[in-house]
């Protein structure tokens, strides 16, 4: 299954949230990054070390308050004093070469459909919004939410604004159905992970994306639609128009962290064999 259970007439008022990796793209949006950023000398190897055991461990072990607060720190930390500017202009370089490849074509077009059915389409990542607002850009999103992280004097302070992870996504998703008069009952939301429950909560018609274990069994609980994105593809090769239902009816900062999981994965590798 690749598109909603079933095709809605066109509406205003309702809008579809996105969770942005593993659930649009087929891979972390930081670490899709690290790699310009190392170059750039914004990561150096060492502080992608430091950071690979605390980022292995917090995705294997849940997100309790404890350790979300810890990763909070890490990111933090790492990141304060980098240059706002330079971050974005590395982002706005690379992201086509690096991001475009990455696209399911199953959420490519279903980012369609929803346009061509009246629908806002939103992304909600925890990403930074350095790198969260180009990618909704590029994929057409109406608007987008990403963790922010506070600036002073064109540089990042070390502190984190707003952290859009977990409960804080649900806590996005109604206050732009405030702002923007969205029916959150007639509203749909997407995403992969267990960590974005309270975000599939607060619509009317939630969907797990290549879940999670633990989504899947909730999921399966609840009956929530799950659909299985798996074919990545060039948006420059594909342009995503609205799918045949659509026509009848009549009409998406861990990359400190990430780079740790570079070097997690290079280290297992070796040690395997």
């Amino acid at each position: 299954m690749t598109e909603p259970s079933s095709a809605p007439p066109p509406s205003a008022g309702v809008a579809a949230f996105f969770d942005l990796d593993k659930t649009i793209i087929a891979s972390s949006s930081a670490l899709a990054f690290s790699k310009p950023l190392l170059r750039q000398g914004l990561i150096s190897r060492r502080a992608a070390l430091k950071s690979a055991y605390a980022q292995f461990v917090f995705s294997l072990s849940g997100a309790d308050e404890e350790r979300t607060e810890r990763m909070r720190a890490e990111i933090s930390a790492l990141c304060a004093g980098w240059d706002v500017a330079q971050v974005r202009a590395i982002v706005n370089e690379t992201l086509h070469d690096i991001v475009d490849p990455l696209v399911y074509a199953e959420a490519a077009q279903l980012i369609a459909d929803h346009k061509a059915w009246g629908h806002d389409v939103i992304v909600l990542s925890a990403a930074g919004e350095e790198v969260v607002t180009p990618i909704a850009a590029m994929l057409g999103a109406t608007r987008s939410v990403a963790t922010r992280m506070g600036v002073v004097d064109g540089r990042y302070s070390g502190e984190v604004e707003f952290y859009c992870y977990g409960e804080q996504k649900a806590v996005a998703a109604k206050r732009l159905a405030a702002e923007h008069g969205y029916d959150l009952t007639l509203s749909y939301a997407y995403t992969d992970s267990s960590t974005d429950v309270p975000m599939l909560e607060v619509v009317g018609n939630p969907h797990a994306v290549n879940p999670d274990r633990a989504l899947r069994r909730l999921a399966n609980e609840r009956d929530w639609p799950i659909l299985t994105f798996e074919k990545p593809v060039s948006l420059r090769n594909r342009i995503p128009t609205p799918s045949a239902t659509a026509v009848a009816v009549g009409v998406g900062l861990g990359a400190v962290a990430a780079a740790g999981m570079t070097w997690y994965g290079l280290a297992r590798r070796k040690r395997d064999r």
